[in-house]
């Protein structure tokens, strides 16, 4: 073995001696809230562009409608900085720090300002010598930017990739983990590795990775588009065997943000991607404007049963049991013998589909009968033996969202007092 392979596997050896993320009490559901860079990029031109910069009025924006708007009451958390905040050279003690046009009050000047409001702060750097972007990475400063986060107030990191190479990952995305450990600060850490390296074994190992990292980015980037949504789903469905053992409360996969409110979706397509990503067990990072965001959307993205599914304590990733002629069949198990179940329809006919499909066809048998609730619809379907054939109607690129329960369990029977109707 050559002498730099053997020093990667000694760092990564030590690291992962030190490093515990999953008892830091952190992420022991997806995590939930808003970050900025599907929706708003890389703009740091605040005088052609003073709403949608990458800037400190941004982010406070942001958080008050976080705070008025009722996403904070239904488990939103975090507002997530990503890309382009920081200067371009480090200070004279080799520290990061915020570009003072744009940020004036510093990033822990926000800190305190978002925690003021009941909120928590996610901050974006890269592992490479450059962040994507282009501004300073953290290579050879991983003590020095954990501790400056954490001495900022920050709650979340999403640590990047670029400018790097293999065997520098290997090393850096340990050496952050236990930096972060050590500052004390209960930092939740959401690793882009495995997206890097295909995702998917021998090049990611995911045991490895859930003792490092809380959340990981697995695929590539979610783009604008329904196209993109898809392709993200078929990945996860095709892999899921992977996938799904992979995942659990401290530790999930990311199939990147919501771009619910966004340019290009339906009302339906919204739902899709809303209701896939909850079965997915998958972070709810929305990315859009909430300043200009339409009741409808606004409506799914505060979907009380969805975000039930979302952050059920079980933690266990939903699986996909069939796909024919353009429908799909998920189940998820939850807590407690309940089970989510989402029809989804990548058929662009003019008119809704017929689905017929069993419980026992979803793998959901643990009980003889279950209740169906129509999680959008917000209604009550009815009550079905586990070989029962049960009949739906899915919009085109739409999704039909159930909640299966026992029947035995009367908390089904009023369902409506379940979701603090």
């Amino acid at each position: 073995m050559k002498l730099a392979a053997k020093f990667v596997c000694l760092v990564l050896a030590l690291c992962l001696k030190y490093v515990t993320p999953l008892d830091n009490g952190v992420a022991r559901m997806p995590p939930m809230g808003w970050l900025a860079w599907e929706r708003f990029r890389c703009v740091t031109d605040c005088k052609t562009f003073p709403d949608d910069c990458i800037s400190e009025k941004l982010f406070k924006d942001m958080a008050d409608r976080m705070a008025a708007d009722g996403w904070r009451d239904v488990g939103y958390q975090y507002i997530n900085i990503d890309d382009c905040w920081m200067a371009r050279e480090r200070d004279d003690q080799g520290r990061l720090y915020a570009d003072p046009e744009r940020f004036p009050s510093g990033i822990q000047g926000l800190a305190n300002y978002i925690h003021s409001k009941g909120l928590k702060l996610g901050i974006y750097e890269d592992y490479g010598s450059l962040t994507c972007g282009g501004y300073p990475g953290s290579q050879g400063h991983e003590a020095t930017d954990a501790q400056t986060f954490a001495e900022w107030g920050v709650d979340m990191l999403k640590f990047d990739g670029c400018y790097s190479n293999d065997s520098s990952k290997a090393i850096g995305y340990p050496l952050m983990s236990a930096a972060l450990n050590k500052t004390g600060r209960p930092i939740v850490y959401s690793c882009s590795w495995p997206a890097y390296e295909g995702g998917l074994p021998p090049k990611v190992n995911y045991t490895e990775l859930g003792e490092i990292c809380n959340l990981w980015r697995n695929y590539g980037d979610i783009q604008d588009s329904w196209d993109s949504i898809i392709d993200i789903i078929e990945w996860w469905a095709v892999n899921q065997d992977v996938l799904v053992s992979a995942a659990g409360p401290g530790r999930w996969n990311d199939p990147d943000m919501l771009i619910v409110g966004d340019y290009s979706l339906s009302i339906g397509q919204c739902q899709a991607q809303f209701g896939m990503w909850a079965m997915m067990a998958a972070p709810l990072f929305m990315s859009n404007d909430l300043r200009h965001l339409e009741k409808e959307k606004m409506a799914i993205l505060q979907n009380q049963g969805i975000i039930a599914v979302s952050q059920d304590k079980l933690g266990v990733q939903g699986k996909r049991y069939v796909k024919k002629n353009g429908i799909q069949a998920w189940s998820r198990p939850l807590s407690e013998g309940h089970f989510a179940v989402a029809i989804l329809s990548t058929r662009t006919d003019g008119t809704p589909t017929k689905v017929t499909f069993t419980l026992n066809e979803l793998n959901i048998k643990q009980a003889t009968s279950y209740a169906l609730y129509d999680l959008f619809e917000m209604k009550t379907v009815g009550k079905f033996l586990n070989k029962d054939l049960i009949v739906t109607y899915v919009n085109p690129n739409g999704i039909k969202m159930f909640r299966a329960s026992p029947v035995s369990m009367e908390i089904i029977e009023e369902f409506d007092v379940w979701l603090n109707l």
